[in-house]
């Protein structure tokens, strides 16, 4: 018969080998951080296309994308100058509400890099050196070290965003991932497997160096385990979530949230935003994508809000660059530059910042950018997470008014 040490041996936390993250050992015993602000990065993968998410009043904008383009009569109106696709109806209805969100117009980097492996990485490291190897938000969990989730898509490795961290930064796309993982062959010897964790996790008294072993590895895993899957089974969102891939990333960083473990940022991706051809216009690749992001961020906010966590939880967007004015051959759009980023909170200044592009006045076919992304992160670091922007991204970069 197996031994109570080879019981204990066999017992891992999936995903995690035979370690569990310290901030997750530690919420185990009742530490709570619901008084801290979270960040959510949403990354939309592949270049969104800037011109038909928020959309100008101009009489160019027809003329530049007869096929593809949205219809007056079809834009959500925001102001007198622009309206957002139909799509984003969810995000225009938290911004008309004078509340929770905001845009930020023509957003983008000097000598606009389109490749895309090579203008993610800038975003994702807020530097255009030759070489990058760490991340702006690696960077700032290292300064200020702040437990952090990637919630990936099966196969999804980590963005060079989060690299540099002090700590690796726990990919996981469901609660199953944290389940542990018994070794033993039958459910008895499972049973008994589970019942000795939960002793050593009371504190039952154990050989010196086994019970050294133990509370590095098996206490910890066991009660967070258990915590974390009454989490799943009992969570019930006050606002529906899309039936996508995205909204279950999104449910699942309120989930955590709302569990109050203590994880402060969240990193999530939408892909599939290179539309080179058939791009649609109200309906279509493009329109789909846009209203999986503007319903899910817009329920994952609701649904927090009602819970008591608005005001903690800021959401921004970004996407490694947009596309070019014109629409092209293939009724798509081609890698271009300038594009909006959106952002969404209970202590977001609601409204619009920055002047759309300016339709008339493009750089070889692209829109110039007007605000320095970097600005956005330095607004971030600073006025959200309360960190030194100019330690972090190098230089000094004005912040924005994005928060109230």
């Amino acid at each position: 018969m197996s031994t109570r040490r080879d019981f204990l041996k066999t017992s891992s936390l999936l995903g995690f080998g035979t370690t569990v993250p310290a901030f997750l050992g530690r919420a185990a015993h009742a530490v709570d951080a619901r008084g801290e602000r979270i960040l959510v990065v949403v990354q939309l993968t592949g270049g969104n296309d800037g011109l038909n998410t928020v959309i100008p009043t101009h009489d160019l904008y027809p003329k530049y994308r007869p096929t593809i383009g949205i219809a007056k009569d079809k834009v959500f109106r925001v102001n007198k100058s622009i309206g957002l696709h139909p799509s984003l109806a969810g995000f225009g209805r938290l911004l008309n509400d004078h509340a929770a969100a905001a845009i930020v117009q023509g957003v983008g980097y000097p000598n606009p890099d389109q490749s895309h492996f090579r203008s993610m990485d800038i975003w994702h490291a807020a530097s255009t050196a030759k070489t990058l190897t760490e991340g702006w938000l690696g960077k700032a969990l290292t300064t200020k070290p702040m437990p952090a989730f990637h919630l990936a898509s099966d196969n999804e490795a980590a963005p060079l965003a989060l690299a540099g961290a002090a700590t690796r930064v726990p990919s996981l796309s469901s609660l199953e991932d944290f389940q542990l993982k018994f070794g033993a062959a039958n459910k008895a010897d499972q049973a008994q497997q589970k019942k000795l964790l939960e002793e050593v996790s009371k504190g039952h008294p154990e050989p010196p160096s086994l019970l050294d072993f133990v509370r590095r590895t098996a206490a910890d895993t066991y009660a967070t385990t258990d915590k974390l899957t009454a989490i799943g089974k009992n969570y019930d969102p006050k606002v529906p979530y899309p039936a996508s891939a995205f909204g279950n990333r999104l449910k699942l960083a309120a989930q955590l949230i709302d569990a109050g473990i203590g994880a402060r940022i969240f990193y999530v991706t939408l892909d599939g935003f290179d539309t080179h051809s058939g791009q649609g216009g109200t309906a279509g690749p493009h329109a789909n994508l846009l209203s999986d992001l503007g319903d899910g961020v817009s329920a994952f906010y609701r649904d927090l809000k009602d819970r008591g966590h608005g005001d903690r939880v800021a959401i921004m967007t970004f996407s490694e660059f947009g596309r070019r004015a014109k629409e092209n051959g293939s009724a798509g759009t081609d890698h271009g530059s300038g594009a909006p980023m959106l952002l969404v909170g209970g202590k977001v200044k609601a409204g619009v910042v920055g002047e759309h592009p300016d339709l008339e006045k493009l750089d070889d076919g692209n829109l110039k950018h007007a605000i320095d992304f970097r600005q956005v992160y330095a607004s971030v670091l600073e006025l959200w997470l309360g960190l030194d922007s100019v330690k972090l991204l190098g230089q000094k970069f004005e912040t924005l008014k994005l928060f109230t």
